[in-house]
């Protein structure tokens, strides 16, 4: 009986060639079919290495992935192994591969890992944050709307978060989360990982947002810490009651919930909900 073959994901180089596992050089060269995010960057690496690929190369990317998973399948199935490779990384994490691997897994089929870089756990590492509890967001909302949304919902989270932004985005997005968890929530903006020009930032949410405002290049991962435990305890009568001050005091009511939730650490929801039941 035939047996099948294994999707194999692995992790490459962030920015460092040098960082290839020996298990990575090797399957590079022995695997029958290697699946690259892009088939460009996967030769240039494999230049890097000095490695000749002896298998197929097959794109394998987000707008072709689901499409591409049936002829994957297909060859585990004859018994050929396939290498999944991103441009850094490991597959899956915000990259091409899980849908293969969920595939793989309901039939049945074998998956592994070669392990090693990873732009999340590097940033972790290298952010000064605590790590014993973390949680990984990927990419927020593109739309503002949809981003201020999504990270009020996590303005309570008390775990570390990560998130992957584009550059071009990511003087918006560390206004949101200012807006959000408050200016002075600690977090770090970690860019070009491991690569030549690698820089961390490290400080509040307002001052970050104010670096960022200006031009930042590379690829970014951003930490932010979570919320201070017991800070969603508020109570909602002291909740309302400063709203009701800052009202008295000529603020608009939209701004005044914006601002207590920022000052207590809450979602707005929260403060919302809170001046809704004072006025019963």
């Amino acid at each position: 009986m035939d047996l099948d073959g294994t999707v194999i994901l692995a992790a490459t180089p962030l920015g460092q060639a040098g960082d290839a596992s020996a298990r990575l050089r090797a399957a590079l060269a022995s695997v029958p079919i290697i699946a690259a995010e892009d088939t460009r960057r996967l030769h240039r690496l494999c230049t890097d290495l000095e490695v000749t690929p002896t298998g197929r190369v097959v794109s394998f990317f987000d707008a072709n992935e689901s499409g591409r998973v049936p002829q994957l399948l297909e060859a585990l199935r004859a018994g050929e192994d396939v290498l999944v490779v991103t441009d850094a990384g490991m597959p899956s994490v915000s990259d091409p591969g899980y849908r293969l691997v969920a595939a793989a897994v309901a039939e049945g089929l074998p998956v592994t890992c070669l392990p090693g870089p990873s732009a999340v756990t590097t940033a972790l590492a290298v952010s000064g944050l605590p790590v014993d509890r973390f949680c990984f967001e990927g990419f927020l909302p593109r739309k503002p709307g949809e981003r201020r949304r999504a990270l009020e919902a996590l303005a309570a989270e008390p775990r570390t978060m990560v998130f992957f932004e584009a550059p071009h985005r990511l003087g918006a997005a560390l206004a949101d989360l200012r807006d959000a968890f408050g200016p002075d929530r600690p977090a770090a903006v970690c860019r070009e990982l491991t690569k030549t020009y690698e820089e961390v930032r490290r400080g509040g949410l307002g001052e970050l947002a104010g670096w960022a405002a200006g031009d930042v290049r590379g690829e970014i991962t951003v930490v932010v810490a979570g919320a201070v435990a017991g800070a969603d305890e508020s109570n909602p009568a002291d909740l309302a009651a400063e709203v009701a001050a800052r009202e008295a005091a000529g603020q608009p009511r939209k701004e005044a919930i914006a601002e207590v939730a920022r000052a207590r650490g809450v979602p707005k929801r929260a403060v919302f909900d809170a001046v809704v039941a004072a006025k019963r």
